[in-house]
């Protein structure tokens, strides 16, 4: 008899070993073996963090370890997308701004609470002291558009939106005076890319705009710090194949008018044998093949996940 697999990462409960790298002058990585990253760049009179943990008690890790370090004030904080995970820990920061693209405010706006439910839902483990989150949505102070250039000193830092991929409003730290490239989960490493709220058709292209900066070292959504142009390609080419090899699957289902759950047997059988031993792969697959579905078929743009309609996608295709 078949067990059936717990829902999301509910069976995760192993605490994972916490890494703190320094990647180039200025730039360091908060790495946990596949758990969700943060990238701090310290600058001559301010310090930048990118991603900040998913509540305010586990951010307190990463303030211990750049204080170990620096004592120079935590003045920004960004958001690379909106996801709950990537976001609820910002008060723990007390920074003077919080930066995001227009699009991920937008996204805040409009399934923000939602996402919040969802994701606290699948990730218990990375919700640890829940409780510490302030009610309500973690609100960007400032946004822009395309590009903003922010100067730590003498320090240049740029928040660039290379195109959409994980979500529309992606957002990447470029140093360019080090190469040194904070990317959110627009690449992961050794983990599954997560792609519920993806753009499949748009991704491929913005992974060859952040090879186009040619940058010597970066950090990714989940996995450990990519350093050399070597390991930095290796990365953006893993994630480009999974997201192309995914789409191709279930477009290719799709075309032969087969419906969502044998799109998806077909699709996690010809993805495992290549990608089933990375971090969370069979917590992403049915999220990731269901949102490719939708947009192989009537909507190109994600539909939003809530707590109920993850556990009812989740019981249809696992159940």
């Amino acid at each position: 008899m078949t067990v059936p697999k717990k829902f999301a990462s509910q069976a995760d409960l192993e605490e994972k070993q916490v890494s703190f790298t320094q990647l180039s002058e200025h730039a360091w990585a908060y790495t946990a073996e596949g758990d969700p990253n943060t990238g701090i760049v310290i600058g001559d009179d301010a310090v930048l963090v990118a991603d900040t943990q998913a509540t305010p008690a586990m951010a307190a890790d990463v303030i211990r370890r750049i204080r170990e370090v620096t004592d120079k004030p935590i003045k920004y904080v960004v958001l690379t997308h909106y996801h709950a995970v990537r976001v609820l820990g910002a008060s723990a920061y007390q920074p003077q701004q919080i930066l995001a693209s227009q699009d991920t405010y937008d996204l805040i706006v409009e399934r923000g609470e939602a996402d919040k439910a969802s994701e606290i839902g699948r990730f218990p483990r990375l919700f640890r002291n829940v409780e510490t989150v302030p009610a309500g949505m973690t609100w960007p102070t400032i946004t822009f558009t395309g590009k903003m250039t922010l100067w730590l000193g003498k320090l240049e830092v740029q928040l660039l939106q290379l195109g959409r991929g994980h979500t529309k409003g992606d957002t990447v730290v470029w140093l360019p005076q080090e190469r040194t490239l904070l990317s959110g989960d627009l690449v992961e490493f050794d983990a599954t890319p997560y792609a519920g709220d993806a753009y499949f058709s748009d991704w491929p292209q913005t992974l060859a705009n952040i090879a186009a900066l040619k940058p010597l070292a970066l950090v990714p959504g989940r996995g450990p710090a990519l350093k050399g142009e070597a390991q930095v390609q290796q990365g953006l080419d893993a994630t480009r194949d999974f997201v192309s090899d995914l789409y191709a699957n279930v477009r290719k289902g799709t075309a032969a008018g087969k419906d969502l759950k044998t799109v998806y047997k077909e699709t996690y059988a010809a993805l495992q044998p290549k990608y089933g031993s990375w971090v969370i792969f069979d917590h992403c697959m049915p999220f990731d093949v269901t949102r490719a579905f939708d947009e192989a078929t009537q909507f190109r743009d994600p539909r939003i996940w809530t707590a109920e309609r993850d556990r009812q996608m989740w019981e249809t295709l696992e159940g």
